[in-house]
């Protein structure tokens, strides 16, 4: 039996940066951890931690946590890592045998060779170079820009005050990316007046 959706304990992303030295593939931390490495402090807690991947780089990850089984989430169920759930989903759950909870969820992008392609709208796009991004001790995380835009979406009270925080510290050209992309995806968003 599959442990609760809400029973995490998530690894720090410092743990998985380990086990994902030399990958082959760009992947990177994302959603609010990702803010927080981009702010260089945690600044709130984290119930997950999510990285992703290019989606046909998803076979490398596992090897990596070979004490973890991976769950397909999706439509708020969780299925066996087939291959027709990888293909209708794009989240993967690690479930560490060893405690008996979900460690990782690992998101499976769509890309084109070394372009990353935006999972909500297909027209945008950017190099990997220009989307990951390092933290101090080398932890690489996506751009905050692109993290804002996933967030927009959920409107969350966390995402708003994710918002808040992050913003000041974007230059223009990444807040004018912001408010386009949102704009874009999100027509008539709150958030596009605080942009």
């Amino acid at each position: 039996m599959l442990p609760d959706v809400d029973d995490w304990d998530p690894w720090p992303p410092v743990v998985v940066a380990d086990r994902l030295a030399g990958l082959s593939v760009p992947w990177y931390v994302a959603g609010g951890w990702a803010l927080d490495l981009f702010r260089g402090e945690q600044t709130r807690p984290h119930g997950d931690l999510e990285i992703a991947v290019p989606a046909d780089g998803f076979g490398e990850v596992g090897p990596r946590f070979p004490e973890c089984d991976f769950y397909v989430a999706g439509d708020g169920q969780l299925f066996p890592a087939s291959p027709a759930a990888l293909a209708a989903h794009h989240q993967s759950w690690a479930l560490d045998r060893t405690v008996g909870r979900w460690r990782l969820d690992v998101f499976r992008e769509p890309h084109d060779g070394d372009i990353w392609i935006c999972r909500r709208d297909e027209r945008l796009r950017r190099p990997y170079r220009e989307i990951i991004e390092y933290d101090a001790i080398g932890v690489p995380f996506l751009a905050p820009e692109i993290v804002l835009l996933f967030k927009a979406k959920g409107d969350r009270d966390k995402d708003r005050a994710d918002l808040h925080a992050v913003l000041a510290l974007l230059g223009r050209e990444r807040r004018t990316w912001l408010r386009d992309t949102v704009g874009q995806i999100h027509p008539g968003h709150p958030w596009l007046d605080l942009i």
